[in-house]
């Protein structure tokens, strides 16, 4: 039996240099003797703080209990009571600084490994389908939602509103559904077959899923008036790289983090060679920045053949904002870090290849707006190091084709954000909008409690 005083359990992962050569997931997840023991740490706090940190709303200390009494079946549902994909946030929800960061033990110790437990309960039904519950509707409805966009905060709106009883229809530019959960994670963080599995379970809800439809091309938001939707959700996240602005981001072999996964990911580069992915790696790749997705494609690159991935970031690694696991995971499949360097320029050979790039190093000054000390560059400090392929992982803003083809959407001029106001409602009445095209690139799980959120605010509206 745990205590509140037994250690934190440790993740278990895969080899680091066997891992960092294939595709196959990295972390294993608890076993069932570490979840249980994991569970009973929790000291069950009245007040509940950790809840405060979920964006979806889990009453996390009860779920918890019911893995402590080994009522999985039973935790799964106190999960799906709010949250529909469970085994994905296991996953990729930065817990440590959500809900983890508020848990009471967290102030003299290590937290409750939320996360760890919510991945553990949602593999275990995966094991057992027999035993999965499908939700009924509270009452059927005969009114269509559109919700445009199957990425994390499309997704989750999708499931609500069809479990508050509507007819809703999800409209997807892609074949698969996932959005950036698809084209933005790689297999070793988020393999495809547990977002298959997540997206059936939106479908068993109810909701109808349609792929290969652009809307802003293939249908306009105004057709979706006149064939008969009363309201419309927008979901179609944050999908326009940012870049340096230096010379040379147009030589060959320059990718923005977007085009570098989506390829890997969507074109099955992980598969190589089974399938012929034209992702062009060399012996030396430098990935500029160090988020997540900075994290993802140096490890990407490493798994694709690269002698050298390195990560190069102006700040130091305090200011990193990839979670701490990631980082960690990084370090330990032999990637490269270049702290307080900026590259300023990149070099290209005769036919336009990529073959060096200079840097500046960096010192830390006062902090900046974001809070995190800024940036100073040394004077005399540039140097330049052969590399043969730079990928820029330094943000992407929201998707444009929707505020370009529906004028009357409200954007914000400087970031290209929708306006809603605090019913998610855009400019437009019918309209809401949330995720990432409302707040630009933000994490898998406030996208989904955005979803949420819009989706009570459409039920409120179509009852009037």
């Amino acid at each position: 039996m745990a205590t509140n005083k037994t250690p934190r359990q440790e993740i278990p992962a895969r080899n680091p240099d066997e891992r960092n050569k294939d595709f196959k997931e990295v972390s294993l997840g608890f076993t069932e003797e570490q979840a249980v023991l994991e569970a009973q740490r929790c000291i069950a706090c009245k007040k509940k703080p950790c809840c405060n940190g979920c964006p979806v709303e889990i009453d996390i200390p009860e779920f918890i209990k019911l893995v402590a009494k080994k009522d999985y079946k039973g935790a799964i549902q106190k999960i799906k009571e709010k949250n529909n994909l469970p085994a994905i946030c296991g996953r990729v929800c930065p817990q440590e600084t959500q809900c983890e960061s508020l848990c009471a033990l967290a102030a003299k110790g290590q937290p409750v490994a939320v996360g760890a437990l919510e991945r553990f309960v949602a593999d275990w039904e995966a094991a057992y389908p027999g035993l999965k519950e499908v939700p009924a509707a509270k009452e059927t409805k005969d009114i269509k939602v559109a919700v445009v966009g199957a990425g994390p905060a499309g997704l989750t709106a999708a499931a609500d509103l069809a479990r508050y009883g509507y007819k809703v229809t999800l409209f997807e530019s892609l074949s698969s559904s996932g959005g950036v959960l698809r084209y933005g994670i790689p297999e070793f963080r988020l393999p495809k077959v547990i977002l298959d599995r997540e997206t059936e379970y939106i479908r068993s809800l109810g909701v109808d899923i349609k792929y290969n439809i652009l809307i802003g091309r293939t249908f306009s938001i105004a057709d979706l008036f006149k064939d008969g939707y009363k309201a419309i959700f927008l979901g179609t996240g944050a999908g326009l790289p940012y870049f340096l602005g230096i010379p040379g981001e147009n030589l060959n072999g320059v990718y923005s983090a977007n085009e570098f996964l989506t390829r890997v990911n969507l074109m099955h580069a992980y598969e190589f060679p089974k399938y012929k992915t034209p992702v062009k790696i060399g012996g030396r790749v430098a990935v500029v920045g160090a988020g997540n997705t900075a994290m993802d494609c140096v490890r990407v690159a490493k798994r694709l053949g690269a002698k050298d991935a390195m990560i190069i970031y102006r700040r130091s690694e305090a200011e990193a904002p990839a979670r701490r696991a990631e980082l960690e995971h990084a370090k330990e499949e032999r990637i490269e870090f270049r702290f307080l360097t900026a590259p300023i320029k990149i070099e290209g050979n005769e036919k336009g290849e990529v073959k060096s790039m200079t840097c500046l190093k960096m010192e830390l000054g006062e902090p900046d707006a974001s809070g995190r000390r800024r940036p100073v560059p040394i004077k005399g400090s540039e140097y330049e190091m052969p590399v043969d392929t730079v990928i820029i992982a330094v943000g992407q803003g929201p998707n444009p084709l929707i505020a370009h083809t529906t004028k009357e959407l409200a954007v914000d001029e400087r970031s290209g954000e929708l306006k809603i106001d605090e019913n998610c409602m855009t400019s437009i009445k019918g309209i809401f909008a949330g995720g990432d095209i409302t707040t630009g690139e933000g994490t898998v799980i406030a996208a989904m409690g955005a979803g949420k959120k819009a989706a009570a605010a459409i039920d409120r509206y179509l009852k009037g």
